[in-house]
Parts: structure tokens; C-alpha cells; sequence
């Protein structure tokens, strides 16, 4: 019961000033605010992915973890827009610091900056950029640092894998209403339909180490790759039979111990969540369960990341934006705990 005697403790505690008691949450507070008594204005400032600091500079940064935007979408096979995705997450106000559900406040434990947009030497020639993402993340990877991107269209996590898994090819955890297993298209492989084919037939993807989650729509036919491969296919139906703990116990069981790339394709919502996106569904996901899963992975070696198809011109809302920008954060956490147990810590 609460009684007067409760109400002066708190009074004589909490009354004056803006002192914060707890140890875990006194260290994040710290972290953020760096001993003064505000942050900065949410809407104020240059907008950068999470409000990570803007580093171009990323050689001479000794980065962590590199944010990046690939604002591409000639790999669309419905609706454009997806260019505008990486500047629609730079605009978002409120994502972080503090992942609640994690307990993480991975800026303030490990080097993360915005490093601008992959330079794409073309508009108009598909492969070409593709070739520019796949150089632009080597030159990431080879100095150490894990890339997590926002796209532009899911075309670009093909010449992603390509850089992540090029010396040995890597697990994944993929959300989306697609399975992007398909083959060629009207002459052309390079596609958003179809990433996921060619970087199991490049060597650079372990298809019994993928699983693919919140599968739906009419394009099965299409997907016969992802069952003959050997990737683990959860269709909407599964996920409501299984529950989320259940898809959450699949999702580790599949992707191991070895290195493992999350891809969250915005689709993978319903449209009542995420309307701004180039193929909706309807019949997906909803933003909770599709953070829970992701909050799930915490603990795999995940050592890349993306979240794709934000198309805001469809949602005047940018609800869209602010879902991919929660789970890209929710990502970050994940990367940041399995860099910091690859480097033998447990920091975050």
C-alpha cells in the first residue's frame, strides 16, 4: 500500500535535481549526456543514420561498425522508390540510444558512424552499381569493419554477401514477405526477386544456414530454389502455429554458431505497419513480433546486417521509416555484442 511514509522517502530522494540512482541505467546516461543535463535537440542538427556521428572519413576513423545507405532501386520489379530509403531513416528522430528490450547502449560501448552512401558510378546501369556496393564493402570489411546498410531495393545484398562472405560464406537471418530466390527475369538476373539465388550459386551464402521468415504472397512458384538449396522457409502460417518463441528458437537453431547476416526487408510487415515499400502484403508481420525476432538473435555472430525496400513517398505517415530504423538499431545491437565476443569481451 502506498502511504505517506513511501511518498516522503520518494520525495526526499527524487525531489530536487535529476540524479539518476541506478548503476545501469546512471552508465548509459553518462554515456549519452557526457555529464551535462541535455542532449541534443532530436530535430536539430544533420541527419545521419541512428544519429551516429558522420564519418567519411571511415579509413582514418578507426571504426567499429560503418552505417551506410545504398540509395538504389534499379532492381524493382513493382513500385519505385526505394532509392530514397538511406535519406528517409536519416531523418528519423527518437531511435535509441538505449535498446530497452537488450539492455545496450552499443554507441556509447563501440565506434559506430554514418559514412555517407556507397558511391554509384551510374543511375541507370544496374550491374555496374552493383560491382561499386561489392568494391565499397570490401574496402569495410577488409579494414575490419561491419557494414550495416540501408537500401535502396533487396538487389543489394547480393554484391554485399559477395564482400561478407567472400572468404567464407556466411548464414542468414531473413525477414521478408519474398523468399528472392528467383532466376532470371525478362534477360536479367540482377534483380530484387533474386539475391539470395545467386549468392548460394556464388559460394558466398550457406543455404542450410538461412532461414527465411514471414513468407507469403503469390510468387511461390517462383521460390523452389529456396526448398531444393536447403533453406528453412517459414511462411506466415508457421509463424502463427510456431509463436515467436518458437520462430525465435528456429531462427538460432538453423543459423549455428558461425557468421550469420540479418536482412530485413520492410515488407516482411503488413502494410498496415509498413505501407511505404515497394511489393506490399498483406498479412504480415507486425512491428513488435518483427523486433522480438530480431531482439531473438542476440547472441549469433552476426557480422553484417541491412534493412531495404523503405519506399516513403507511399506513407505519409513514415511509420515505414521508423519501423526500419527501430529494427536497424536492433541490428546494430546485434552486431556490437558479436564483435565484442569475436574480440574475446562482452562489453555491451
Amino acid at each position: 500500500m502506498f502511504d505517506d511514509h513511501k511518498l516522503e522517502r520518494l520525495r526526499a530522494k527524487y525531489a530536487d535535481g535529476n540524479e539518476i540512482f541506478d548503476p545501469k541505467f546512471r552508465r548509459v546516461a553518462d554515456a549519452v549526456s557526457k555529464g551535462a543535463d541535455r542532449r541534443p535537440a532530436p530535430f536539430a542538427g544533420i541527419p545521419t543514420l541512428l544519429r551516429a556521428p558522420y564519418r567519411p572519413d571511415f579509413a582514418e576513423a578507426r571504426l567499429d561498425i560503418a552505417l551506410l545507405g545504398v540509395p538504389m532501386d534499379l532492381g524493382v520489379t513493382n513500385r519505385p522508390g526505394a532509392r530514397f530509403g538511406p535519406r528517409a531513416l536519416r531523418n528519423l528522430e527518437r531511435v535509441g540510444p538505449y535498446e530497452h528490450a537488450l539492455h545496450m547502449a552499443p554507441m556509447t560501448e563501440l565506434a559506430v558512424a554514418d559514412i555517407g552512401d556507397v558511391p554509384l558510378g551510374s543511375r541507370y546501369d544496374l550491374a555496374a552499381c552493383h560491382k561499386d556496393i561489392e568494391t565499397f564493402v570490401r574496402e569495410l570489411v577488409g579494414a575490419g569493419i561491419v557494414p550495416l546498410s540501408v537500401g535502396g531495393d533487396h538487389s543489394v545484398t547480393l554484391p554485399i554477401l559477395r564482400a561478407i562472405g567472400r572468404d567464407r560464406p556466411v548464414g542468414m537471418v531473413h525477414i521478408d514477405a519474398h523468399c528472392d530466390t528467383g532466376g532470371t527475369l525478362e534477360g536479367s538476373k540482377f534483380h530484387h526477386g533474386g539475391p539470395f539465388r545467386y549468392a548460394v550459386l556464388d559460394g558466398v551464402l550457406d543455404p542450410e544456414r538461412t532461414i527465411q521468415i514471414g513468407i507469403r504472397g503469390g510468387a511461390e512458384h517462383l521460390w523452389e530454389f529456396s526448398y531444393e538449396s536447403g533453406m528453412t522457409v517459414l511462411h506466415m502460417e508457421d509463424v502463427a502455429a510456431m509463436g515467436i518463441p518458437g520462430v525465435i528458437a528456429r531462427a538460432r537453431e538453423v543459423a549455428g554458431t558461425g557468421p550469420v547476416y540479418v536482412s530485413f526487408d520492410v515488407d516482411g510487415l503488413d502494410p498496415a505497419f509498413a505501407p511505404g515499400t515497394g511489393t506490399p502484403e498483406i498479412g504480415g508481420l507486425n512491428t513488435a513480433d518483427a523486433l522480438a525476432i530480431v531482439r531473438g538473435c542476440l547472441g549469433l555472430d552476426v557480422v553484417g546486417g541491412d534493412v531495404v525496400e523503405v519506399a516513403p513517398q507511399y506513407d505519409p505517415t513514415s511509420n515505414t521509416a521508423q519501423a526500419g530504423g527501430q529494427v536497424l538499431f536492433a541490428i546494430l545491437c546485434l552486431a556490437a555484442k558479436a564483435l565484442t565476443a569475436r574480440r574475446g569481451g562482452d562489453r555491451t
